[in-house]
């Protein structure tokens, strides 16, 4: 990649039910220099996001059938958190067969590393300028 980790570890709230996937999503978030908050469930999120409020990134999974739909919480963030920047991605679904909130990128998997960790640095710069 080339780019250097950014000077803070910005703390990035990582929101996948699937245990092995979020494992993956917490390792790729550290390896580029960010701070990973772990989230199992759209629950699970919402309570972080009210503890937390340093955070300015969400990554998130749309395919979590044992929670609330993706694109609810996506959009309930959007609402509740206007500043907080939000990656979507999903396997089932595709950027046409969803109406993303305002300001939400989305990448389907499997996911390009670089694509993603490229994406959060851009957005976080976005959030602290």
């Amino acid at each position: 990649m080339g780019q250097s980790e950014p000077l803070t570890r910005w703390p990035v709230l990582v929101v996948e039910d699937e245990p092995i996937l979020r494992m993956d999503a917490i390792g790729m978030v550290e390896k580029a220099g960010f701070e990973a908050v772990e989230a199992m469930s759209s629950a699970d999120a919402i309570r972080l996001l009210e503890e937390r409020l340093d955070i300015r990134l969400v990554y998130m999974d749309l395919d979590m059938p044992r929670s609330r739909k993706g694109i609810e919480i996506a959009a309930a963030i959007r609402k509740r958190w206007p500043p907080i920047e939000i990656i979507l991605t999903a396997a089932y679904f595709t950027r046409e067969s969803v109406h993303l909130p305002e300001r939400t990128e989305f990448y389907p998997k499997p996911i390009n590393r670089d694509e993603i960790v490229d994406a959060m640095r851009r957005l976080v710069n976005r959030s602290n300028a």
